[in-house]
């Protein structure tokens, strides 16, 4: 469902991701591990067309998006959670999530996004600002769900959350895969959370990637070691 093939990203003069490639199936999830600094961000950044891509192929269900706009990477099937959230704070939870809703036709939420996160229809009319960052996180999950990707991607999705939400979005992502079939890749540096939501785990290390395993790998520890470094 998703491939990424020999993507070259460059910042300025300087090549950030070295020719990566990796591939995603139909309702997989896929983590993507490594310490700050280590392409991560970039990486995902690539794929939604936030950064440009210098050489290389992103698909999406066998159609390359690499040079497309980012809203036509979306019109594809990819949505995007980025580091941070980014919610509108000044708008209610509904009208935040409606955002995530402006290429379909209908304007009602679907009853299955307030069932997954309970907390966002107790909240639905409280402002974003006004949300915990876990609940935050939820809200832009919420919003990246409407428009009914084929692939969802998560940057960070655990940062600055606390431990008792980190569990709440594990079974939310392991829900919406359940449910949906859809393919989900995540960035993350805490690997219980990975361990918990991933079916395979890939280490970013200096803009290329060094180990790969499977969720129930014995080679789990090397994963470890290299987070530590």
């Amino acid at each position: 469902m998703l491939t990424v093939d020999n993507v070259v990203v460059n910042y300025g003069q300087s090549e950030a991701l070295h020719g990566v490639s990796f591939a995603a199936a139909q309702g997989e999830t896929v983590a993507i591990m490594g310490r700050n600094g280590m392409g991560k961000t970039t990486l995902f950044k690539a794929m939604i067309g936030m950064l440009p891509v210098r050489s290389g192929q992103v698909c999406v269900d066998g159609r390359d998006v690499a040079q497309d706009e980012s809203y036509r990477r979306v019109r594809a099937g990819l949505a995007y959670v980025p580091q941070g959230r980014m919610i509108f704070s000044h708008l209610t939870v509904e009208e935040n999530i409606l955002t995530g809703m402006e290429q379909g036709k209908s304007r009602r939420i679907p009853e299955e996004i307030f069932a997954m996160f309970p907390v966002l229809f107790e909240m639905r009319r409280r402002k974003g600002g006004n949300l915990s960052g876990g609940q935050q996180q939820q809200l832009a999950i919420a919003r990246a769900l409407v428009a009914n990707p084929k692939v969802l991607l998560l940057d960070e999705p655990t940062e600055g959350i606390q431990p008792s939400i980190i569990k709440d979005i594990a079974r939310a992502l392991n829900e919406i895969r359940r449910t949906r079939d859809i393919t989900i890749v995540f960035s993350e540096q805490v690997l219980s959370f990975a361990l918990d939501v991933a079916d395979r785990l890939l280490v970013i290390e200096g803009g290329r990637f060094v180990h790969e395993t499977q969720r129930n790998g014995t080679d789990v520890e090397r994963i470890r070691q290299l987070l530590s470094v």
